[in-house]
């Protein structure tokens, strides 16, 4: 059975403002050092999925310049346009009936774009596993993280302590999917044992999913199916023009994944990050003694457990204690640590007071 990698690259990585803009989000930054995100979660499949079977979802905004940047495995040809963004749960459904059309049934692995994780060679382990999972069963397959610490930026997967299967790996069912707790409930969520971070990496085959549309989201699975009969001619763009503003907006969470009695879970350690906001970037780079994370021009006086980053001007700051400071030239950000997963409120403020120069 072919395998293909199906990257979710569309976001706007509000949390990230305002480095991250719409036209130039986070995926499309090389914030680790190594490469544009996207080409770092390109480059994490390698040996597992083969690069050339990337398919890649993005929106018009950001398509161009991607061409131009991502991993040169890639076709162009396996970048699917959305003319505008209809959450995850579109995405999944154009990125499934494109693959099943062009290769007929296939094991289907999905990806965020703008993850980061520290120990690869666990990674793809851990994925080979799971696609072996996937390959032998119809069931829907999640990659859950152990958590590390009381997250309240992460959702979680509660699952059933003992496991349905242990060949090749021990496979566990979902009990439920839950949002963003709170600082209590986190803690109680890592006390228990039974708490995975939810990654939002997935695993299936084509037809598994393309079954469950039809069976809890059979709206958007008949609305898509004109623009799949229409890939790939001289009037797809106008189907997709037309058909596509209409779809659902919904989650692949909301939409499928905590309605079906077939998703599973695997348990993965490999160094995982939801690089979402300014406070994660702790996962890439260390402290200095001072508790700072510094990229930047700057001079500091008693500063301490600050983010600081910044492009060309000099920044100086004094008796400044967890704070983000972010300066991109035309925008600054600044805002307490604890206040991080709120940045994308400023980009709504931004959209409602129509300065989507700033955007």
């Amino acid at each position: 059975m072919n395998k293909f990698a199906t990257i979710l690259a569309g976001g706007g990585g509000t949390r990230f403002w305002p480095l991250s803009r719409q036209e130039i989000p986070k995926q499309l930054l090389n914030i680790s050092g190594n490469d544009i995100m996207l080409n770092d979660t390109i480059e994490r499949f390698k040996g597992i999925i083969p690069q050339e079977n990337t398919v890649i979802v993005t929106n018009r905004s950001q398509a161009v310049l991607m061409e131009s940047i991502m991993h040169s495995s890639v076709s162009k040809s396996n970048i699917l346009i959305e003319p505008v963004a209809r959450n995850t749960a579109a995405s999944i459904l154009f990125a499934a009936l494109s693959i099943e059309k062009n290769h007929g049934n296939s094991l289907m692995v999905v990806l965020p774009s703008d993850h980061y994780i520290t120990d690869e060679d666990q990674f793809r382990l851990t994925l080979d596993e799971a696609c072996t999972v996937a390959m032998e069963s119809d069931k829907i397959i999640t990659i859950g993280i152990k958590p590390t610490f009381p997250s309240t930026g992460y959702g979680y997967i509660a699952f059933n302590k003992d496991p349905i299967s242990s060949n090749p790996v021990a496979v566990y069912e979902v009990a439920e999917f839950v949002e963003k707790p709170n600082f209590q409930k986190a803690q109680g969520y890592l006390s228990s044992g039974n708490y995975l971070w939810n990654s939002g990496i997935f695993i299936w085959k084509t037809s598994v999913i393309i079954d469950n549309f039809k069976r809890y989201l059979p709206r958007l699975y008949k609305m898509m199916l004109p623009i799949s009969d229409y890939l790939g001619t001289e009037q797809e763009e106008d189907i997709m023009n037309r058909i596509y503003p209409t779809l659902q907006n919904i989650s692949i969470d909301y939409g499928i994944l905590e309605r079906s009695d077939d998703v599973v879970v695997l348990s993965g350690q490999f160094g995982w990050n939801d690089i979402g906001s300014w406070d994660a970037l702790g996962s890439i780079f260390p402290p200095d003694e001072s508790g700072n994370i510094i990229k930047a021009n700057h001079l500091s006086i008693d500063t301490r457990n600050s983010i600081i980053y910044g492009t060309d001007r000099l920044i100086a700051t004094i008796g400044v204690d967890g704070f983000i400071i972010a300066d991109t030239g035309d925008a600054l950000l600044i805002c307490p640590k604890d206040k991080a997963q709120s940045v994308k409120e400023i980009v709504e403020l931004l959209k409602e007071k129509g300065m989507t120069e700033y955007m």
